[in-house]
């Protein structure tokens, strides 16, 4: 005879030590994981980045910015007070339309590829009154139609009503890419013609008067501003070049010069800015051998060390130099350092900084 197989009653004191141990281990091992969400907070500042010969310090720089922060506050923070991210389109749309000039030459740069601009191009002159009466966007170029006969262009270029004898008048625009990566350039140029083209003319190099043609320009800036919301895309204009002007000529990966399709005036004026904007001292130039002689000692070289606090500001002092050169139709830019500079040879440095800054 088989008897049931039974299993013998726990009592209540035994349940209740295992519910006991469980929720000791519960605790023992939640306290083993340390909450690290707010380390970062009391973190100390760590030693700027440095790499080979300072090469890409600058590049890494740019391709990562980050907003400074105080560190007498940085104590204070919590995860709720952190900084916003800066906006990085914040600058590009205020300067979305920008007039530029350099010497006797003036044009609207515009944040936005050729294929973009040449409709609102197109757009403006027929909606001010001007017309198209002939184009090549393989050229760039756009000619209107005689302005006397429209009241509103004759105003816009300056034509008082009732002249005798008065000039005859149309405007051509020019669209090329911009120095700068992905922007463009457009120029508006009043001409006094005789008769009535029946052609599209050349582009005349040099401006017959600069203030009527910034007037243009500025117009055409609050034009393309209005239209922003209806922005399109010419598939005409895809002939017009995106090579870029500016370009960096390596060897070996290592850079060695920077060409420039640009003339030698505007070519100056563009390393200039580039200058300007990277904060390298300009000591000295001589335009006419085409060189500036600037201030490109390192943090280190120009560092006081202990008697930082009482020691003056350091001198300017030429250590190295940008040159252009022309060759054939451009412009060739290298740097080098000082004859009598012993420090740190940051030629290929500078020249790495300036076409960050020129394209």
């Amino acid at each position: 005879m088989v008897l049931p197989f039974r299993t013998a009653p726990r009592s209540r004191g035994a349940f209740a030590g295992l519910a006991v141990g469980c929720a000791l281990v519960a605790v023992s091992g939640c306290s083993a994981v340390d909450d690290r969400s707010l380390e970062y907070v009391n973190a100390p500042a760590g030693e700027p980045l440095k790499t080979i010969d300072e090469r890409q310090r600058d590049r890494i720089g740019n391709a990562y910015p980050i907003r400074e922060i105080d560190s007498a506050d940085s104590g204070d923070m919590y995860a709720g007070d952190l900084p916003r991210p800066p906006d990085m389109t914040a600058d590009i749309l205020e300067q979305n339309y920008l007039i530029e000039e350099l010497d006797d030459q003036a044009w609207l740069l515009i944040n936005e590829v050729p294929g973009q601009v040449w409709p609102g191009v197109t757009a403006y002159l027929n909606e001010r009154g001007f017309g198209v009466a002939q184009d090549s966007p393989q050229l760039g170029l756009v000619q209107s139609e005689l302005v006397n006969f429209s009241r509103r262009a004759r105003s816009l270029v300056g034509l008082e009503d009732g002249q005798a004898n008065e000039p005859r008048i149309l405007v051509q625009a020019r669209v090329a890419p911009g120095v700068r990566r992905k922007t463009t350039e457009v120029q508006l140029r009043p001409r006094v013609v005789e008769g009535n083209p029946d052609e599209l003319m050349s582009w005349q190099p040099r401006t017959d008067d600069k203030t009527v043609e910034k007037n243009l320009l500025q117009d055409l800036a609050t034009f393309l501003q209005a239209r922003a919301d209806t922005k399109s895309y010419s598939r005409a204009a895809l002939g017009i070049s995106n090579e870029p002007r500016v370009k960096l000529v390596s060897e070996d990966e290592i850079p060695r010069a920077i060409r420039m399709d640009l003339a030698f005036d505007r070519a100056w004026g563009e390393v200039q800015r580039a200058l300007r904007e990277a904060d390298v001292t300009v000591v000295d130039l001589d335009r006419s051998q085409g060189r500036f002689y600037v201030d490109y000692r390192s943090s280190e070289e120009l560092d006081p060390g202990m008697f930082s606090w009482f020691a003056d500001e350091p001198e300017p002092k030429y250590t190295f130099y940008v040159n252009l050169e022309q060759q054939g139709q451009a412009i060739q830019v290298t740097t080098g350092r000082a004859p009598d500079h012993d420090g740190a040879n940051r030629a290929t440095l500078l020249l790495t900084e300036l076409f960050d800054h020129l394209y």
